[in-house]
């Protein structure tokens, strides 16, 4: 950058700590310009009869807000609104307001011709569940707004559904079968070019292929099917959105789009192609605010994935606090059928959650009987509620889990927690 080119200052909006966030951050600064986080401790806006005054001052916004994991996202998104009002956002929150509703996003893309899963939505259990004739068995059955926190489910036609999970509306979709590979496409875009793809597998015993769900990844960048490059393009076209990852999968009549995810995580990307789409996205907002980069830096910097926490992170990440769980812990679990408030152990010897079969029969969660696998063990999916954050998991039906605590949280949901041993039921050492 030459000494008479502006300096940008790139605000990245988002209220969660994220490697994702942390690496956007990271990729403005190595391209020469001002990076700030704004995080809930540092957001100000002033507005008076001279107009708007930011603090602190950006040039250009990046609109990272994990909405589908906020306990209010409007108004989140509304201060996304605020910050639209004056300065250009990618991701404009316009845009996201459908993007994060997946059943207006497969509104706005099949209205747009772009191919979509059959779906159903309905504000009343009578009128979802008579719209069951139209769909084979089985069928995906999901909240409207989620991620890995929320809710997806595959049921049986005999299995009655609820129009809403949890205080979340959900709906119904057709179920594609991806065959003998059980398999999707993530393809991210930034710009209207493709970073990166990656094909996603589900584990055993599972039918999906979500990453942070345990599914394993291969590299599909370079050998990607003109067909899925196309549709993904068009998808993220047709939401207006500057980047996002495209979810697709191969149908019998060609790719189909299941999900389009404006704040789609990196991680998984990067083990699999060793491509970040950190410092596309910073690359965008510096060029969105006026400001020039080296492409060939741009290129490198992709290769990498910088998460480290950047001088301004909110105290909480700096101190690299962890939300604390004891031996045991009271959390809610949320199936098909409602929620239940449960005493679960915490296991950190185990790889996986494992549940008692009473528990889930409960909840209305069971296994759909089309997609068994006999050489695995039965699995559930379940959203667990667990020290203020809801995660999803697919837990392993076992008789072997007792009464007293039908739920056993293995490592497959702690990554994020610092287990205490010595902390009882409710956070009182030595209980």
């Amino acid at each position: 950058m030459g000494g008479d080119e502006p300096t940008v200052t790139v605000g990245i909006l988002g209220f969660h700590d994220s490697r994702e966030t942390k690496a956007i951050s990271n990729a403005v600064t190595a391209l020469g310009h001002e990076a700030v986080w704004l995080h809930e401790e540092a957001v100000g806006i002033e507005v008076s009869p001279s107009g708007v005054t930011l603090d602190p001052e950006v040039d250009v916004v990046v609109n990272r807000l994990l909405l589908s994991k906020s306990t209010t996202p409007l108004e989140d998104l509304s201060i996304a609104s605020c910050y639209a009002a004056v300065r250009p956002v990618l991701n404009d929150p316009r845009n996201v307001l459908f993007a994060v509703h997946k059943h207006a996003t497969a509104s706005r893309l099949a209205a747009a011709g772009v191919p979509v899963p059959h779906t159903y939505m309905a504000t009343a259990d009578a009128k979802l569940n008579a719209a069951r004739d139209g769909f084979g068995t089985p069928v995906v059955y999901k909240t409207a707004v989620g991620t890995n926190g929320g809710g997806t489910w595959l049921v049986d036609h005999d299995r009655a559904v609820s129009a809403t999970v949890d205080g979340r509306r959900a709906f119904i979709q057709e179920y594609v079968d991806a065959g003998d590979h059980r398999r999707d496409l993530r393809v991210y875009v930034v710009d209207d070019e493709v970073v990166g793809a990656m094909y996603r597998y589900a584990p055993a015993g599972d039918w999906r292929t979500n990453v942070a769900l345990g599914g394993d990844v291969e590299d599909a960048t370079e050998d990607l099917p003109s067909e899925a490059t196309r549709t993904a393009l068009r998808a993220t076209q047709t939401l207006g959105l500057d980047y996002a990852g495209v979810d697709l999968i191969e149908s019998d009549d060609g790719w189909v789009v299941l999900e389009v995810n404006p704040t789609a995580g990196f991680r998984g990307l990067f083990r699999a192609t060793g491509r970040s789409p950190a410092a596309a996205i910073a690359r965008l907002a510096i060029e969105r605010g006026g400001g020039r980069v080296d492409p060939a830096l741009v290129e490198r910097l992709g290769r990498a994935l910088d998460g480290t926490p950047p001088a301004d992170a909110p105290s909480h990440v700096r101190d690299e606090r962890v939300p604390v769980v004891g031996h045991a812990e009271r959390v809610t679990v949320t199936g098909v059928s409602g929620s239940k408030e449960v005493l679960a152990r915490i296991d950190t010897a185990a790889s996986t959650t494992r549940i008692a079969p009473r528990l889930a029969a409960d909840l209305g969660t069971e296994p759909p009987a089309s997609v068994v696998d006999d050489d695995a063990p039965p699995r559930v999916d379940i959203v667990v509620e667990l020290a203020g954050e809801r995660r999803t998991v697919t837990a392993v039906l076992d008789e072997d889990v007792g009464s007293e605590t039908p739920l056993r949280i293995g490592r497959d949901l702690l990554r994020d927690y610092y287990v205490d041993v010595r902390r009882g039921v409710h956070g009182d050492a030595g209980h």
